[in-house]
């Protein structure tokens, strides 16, 4: 098999991974090396099919000794398997690079024979980027559960930005879909780079030039929908990890049916794409917006609205909060106005400084007033009408986000119908 033939098997087995983000780090290349890494920009991937790419995505083998239902690379998979060695896959990032196809490797595996054997050919093909070519690129690897410490170590000192997928929401849904991992052998690596990572950062306040590790953080990714876990629980995970690990994101992946088990959703399923956005409105909210997971989601509504933005959906909720006047509000106040956020926020703050602000002022300051209107005042000046009961604002606020109703329910006006006749009719329901 040409190296060609294993790039195209390899770069397609690795697109389900949605764990790709900007590097967040920045290195000028050493005398006589060669490659950069920028802190920003480098977005996109590589793959067989042509799409747009900064990064070479790929996996160092497809072939896996574990049977996760979920994976089109699952052992019991009848699929064409490849195994790149150490040495073509670094001279293939190499001449990618050249050739100012990528500005760097996104780099994963199936568990080729066991973690730790997978863990020594990805590090050996990192060791020949940095040492023999000297290459400064960025480089994102992903950590195998299971493997030793010191090659979980090893592979920290070589790459920017590591990641060790949590796969599942629950031990419980990892144990009945992934049977040959746990949730204590993704957590323990997962630990163990946060722990080096602080560890570095102490170090670093003393020495200036102490060998960086994972200098641009971990991340993580949970599969969405292949599993009964609520909305809720998903989230009160995320916040965790957030907070345990130190984690720079979480990503969602929208669960696609790519092989038939009696234990997943059929292949006929739609991916929960909308649910999938909903959770990354949330991660924000949760990130830069001072929101708590009890705000957002609860016991009594443990899923998103269908119709609402999580943010809406907070204001629909609490009407107390509102009108909140944006020419005297602090800025945690007027974080939690729909239609405005961080960058419009402080602009606000300092706009007001040279005199009252108007509703055309919010405009220009990058408020967007189709939702912010019904949520705020302006010198006592509310833009939209106060009168709008519940279910008319959620029907106002889901047309502006360019929900439409099922062509024969098109008739009925939204000030017409309750919350639930909208849910009904957006979800086909009527």
């Amino acid at each position: 098999m040409t190296v060609m033939e294993k790039l195209s098997i390899l770069t397609d087995a690795a697109k389900y991974d949605a764990a790709c983000t900007s590097s967040g780090v920045g290195r000028a290349a050493k005398a006589g090396g060669i490659g950069n890494s920028m802190a920003c920009g480098i977005c996109h991937s590589f793959s067989a099919d042509g799409r747009c790419i900064s990064l070479l995505k790929v996996l160092m083998s497809n072939s896996c000794a574990y049977d996760c239902s979920y994976c089109v690379n699952r052992r019991s998979n009848d699929t064409p398997r490849a195994t790149f060695t150490p040495r073509e896959l670094a001279e293939l990032t190499m001449a990618f690079y050249r050739r100012n196809y990528i500005e760097g490797l996104f780099l994963s595996s199936g568990v080729l024979k066991s973690p730790d054997r997978t863990m020594e050919l990805m590090i050996r093909t990192l060791e020949l980027l940095r040492g023999e070519y000297r290459f400064g690129g960025y480089i994102h690897a992903k950590a195998i559960p299971g493997t030793d410490e010191r090659l979980v170590r090893r592979l920290g000192q070589l790459a920017d930005r590591m990641s060790v997928n949590l796969e599942l929401p629950s031990g419980q849904s990892l144990t009945l879909l992934a049977p040959d991992k746990s949730r204590e052998a993704v957590l323990r690596p997962m630990n163990q780079i946060a722990q080096g990572i602080r560890q570095t950062q102490n170090e670093l306040t003393v020495y200036r030039h102490t060998p960086r590790f994972v200098p641009a953080g971990q991340s993580t990714q949970m599969i969405v929908g292949a599993s009964p876990e609520t909305d809720r629980q998903i989230l009160t995970l995320t916040a965790a990890l957030y907070k345990q690990y130190g984690l720079k994101r979480v990503f969602f992946s929208a669960y696609m049916p790519v092989v038939a088990d009696s234990r997943l959703p059929a292949l006929n399923t739609r991916p929960p794409l909308l649910r999938e956005h909903r959770l990354y409105q949330a991660d924000w909210l949760l990130r830069y917006y001072g929101f708590s997971v009890g705000e957002i989601l609860d016991e009594r509504q443990p899923n998103f609205h269908p119709l609402l933005d999580p943010k809406c959906n907070w204001a629909v909720n609490h009407p107390e909060f509102f009108p909140v006047e944006v020419n005297r509000a602090d800025y945690e106040a007027l974080l939690r106005v729909p239609g405005i956020g961080v960058t419009s926020a402080r602009r606000i703050l300092q706009a007001r400084r040279g005199g009252p602000l108007t509703a055309e002022g919010l405009r220009r300051l990058g408020v967007v007033m189709k939702r912010a209107q019904y949520f705020l005042t302006a010198g006592g000046h509310m833009p939209a009408r106060a009168s709008l009961n519940r279910a008319q604002l959620i029907g106002a606020l889901a047309a502006e986000r360019g929900m439409r109703l099922p062509e024969n329910a098109r008739q009925l006006s939204f000030f017409d119908t309750t919350e639930e006749d909208l849910s009904k009719c957006l979800t086909g329901q009527i």
